[in-house]
């Protein structure tokens, strides 16, 4: 099922983004966009996670919290920028993650970048390593609002994902 939803996700990419649909160009689409899904498979590429349409209703309930989100988060930092005394209190923090999947923690840690005045630093298995402009932006990350958030994406059920110590060592 994963590598049919990846064919249909890829395909439905390639006709979005090519926008010519004479019967050689989509035919070669089609030999491209196969090609490409049998690389994936080949790869061992192919899981729950590359064509992740088991989140899809669970996203459209958290993009448009996480664009509330950035736009609160936004307005704050202009309006500390502006301010004659710059009331910024720097620090870094360390939060955890409770996704159970490399996609969940990655979603994490790029949504926290995503909102202004805060960074994810550095990322180790389940802790994140953040840096917050203010207490009010620390406080935000440790109160786990979007940690549940992003936890709510993943799917319900066993999801077996790669530890550290099991993963292909990377030649150099």
């Amino acid at each position: 099922m994963p590598t049919i939803q990846l064919f249909v996700l890829v395909a439905a990419l390639w006709l979005l983004w090519s926008g010519h649909y004479t019967p050689l160009i989509l035919s070669l689409g089609l030999a491209s966009v196969s090609l490409v899904v049998f690389l994936c498979r080949r790869m061992g590429l192919v899981d729950r996670e590359i064509a992740p349409f088991h989140t899809t209703g669970a996203a459209f309930r958290y993009l448009p919290w996480l664009a509330v989100e950035v736009v609160k988060s936004s307005l704050d930092v202009v309006r500390r920028v502006l301010h004659p005394s710059l009331p910024i209190e720097p620090q870094t923090i360390r939060v955890v993650a409770s996704q159970n999947t490399d996609l969940g923690r990655v979603t994490y840690a790029n949504s926290i970048t995503l909102t202004p005045g805060t960074l994810t630093v550095d990322a180790l298995d389940d802790q994140f390593t953040v840096h917050a402009i203010d207490d009010y932006a620390a406080e935000s990350l440790r109160s786990g609002a979007m940690d549940r958030k992003i936890t709510d994406l993943e799917p319900a059920g066993d999801i077996t994902t790669l530890e550290p110590e099991d993963r292909e060592p990377i030649e150099e």
